[in-house]
């Protein structure tokens, strides 16, 4: 058995995504063992994300400045908005280099098993900014989720009174995908979005 500080350092650890007891208990030991060149700087790394580090008060993204780097870049696309669930989603899209619009970040998606309803989200500022942005577009890159469309079909509801296009992100095969391995909603996704070529 290990010091109950020990227990404890693990049992924060255990709660990071991906990481069970068993990885906790690796990345902690790691740690301990490699205290100058490992947990030392990670401590120090921690301290300045946390004094640092703020949600953009304009897209919801997180950065040291605000507004956000991508808010404050004049070359964006300042009539199209992707709605996102959280920065995760984000930051996945930024590392596509295909997108060069603005951001809203939601803060999740409805869900009625996790009591997570409108109210919870950050609906509302939305709307105040298409309010303002009359014409743009609005691009919903939800999850391909119950709950995921379940969120793009409230939104799509809600932005219907506004003068903007609502569009969404197309789903089916990925690229390199072999149809044998894919699972049916993903082929059914992939026929109700097919294009002429």
């Amino acid at each position: 058995m290990a010091a109950p500080e020990l227990e404890h350092l693990i049992a924060l650890f255990s709660k990071l995504p991906t990481m069970g007891p068993r990885s906790a208990r690796r990345a902690v030991l790691f740690l301990l063992n490699q205290k100058e060149k490992q947990f030392f700087p990670l401590l120090q790394s921690m301290q300045i994300v946390m004094e640092k580090v703020n949600t953009c008060s304009v897209c919801g993204n997180l950065d040291t400045v605000i507004p956000c780097s991508i808010c404050s870049d004049i070359h964006r696309l300042p009539h199209q908005i992707c709605v996102v669930r959280d920065v995760a989603d984000l930051w996945a899209i930024e590392r596509s280099k295909v997108y060069k619009g603005q951001y809203h970040v939601l803060g999740g998606i409805l869900s009625a098993l996790d009591g997570i309803g409108p109210e919870e989200l950050n609906i509302q500022s939305l709307l105040d900014k298409v309010a303002v942005n009359q014409g743009c577009e609005i691009i919903l890159a939800l999850p391909a989720t119950v709950e995921g469309q379940t969120t793009a079909h409230y939104l799509y509801d809600q932005l219907e009174a506004y003068p903007c296009t609502v569009s969404a992100l197309s789903r089916g095969v990925p690229v390199g995908g072999e149809l044998d391995y894919l699972d049916d909603g993903t082929l059914q996704m992939a026929f109700k979005a097919r294009r002429t070529v």
